[in-house]
């Protein structure tokens, strides 16, 4: 059974957020968990605390065994884009676009 977890509107691009999904895809959630500790990077921050909702979502609703978890699939879309302007020289500005991404996570049990 699928069990999935989603953080929304998480204040990293989510291009950032892929990265650091490409390390835990498809491995056991204890192993995804320490392979996240041990990445220096802010999205491995917040994509632990998806996979420990999914892992919790699981175990106390779907009375799945927290040891045979493991994670079918990750992916993180772009949430809402914040615009922003920058002043430049002779009166004018530019624009600065800050990333939103919504992050989810699948487990499933082996």
């Amino acid at each position: 059974m699928e069990v999935k977890a989603t953080a929304k509107t998480v204040r990293i691009a989510p291009r950032k957020v892929r990265l650091v999904l490409d390390l835990v895809r498809g491995k056991d959630v204890e192993e995804a968990l320490n392979i996240l500790k041990f990445t220096p990077n802010h999205a491995a921050v917040q994509v632990s605390k998806v996979v420990k909702s999914a892992m919790a979502n699981a175990t106390n609703n779907h009375d799945l065994d927290e040891n045979k978890l493991y994670i079918k699939s990750c992916y993180a879309n772009e949430g809402l884009t914040l615009k922003r302007y920058r002043a430049r020289a002779k009166g004018s500005a530019s624009q600065i676009l800050k990333r939103t991404s919504h992050i989810t996570v699948v487990v499933e049990e082996r």
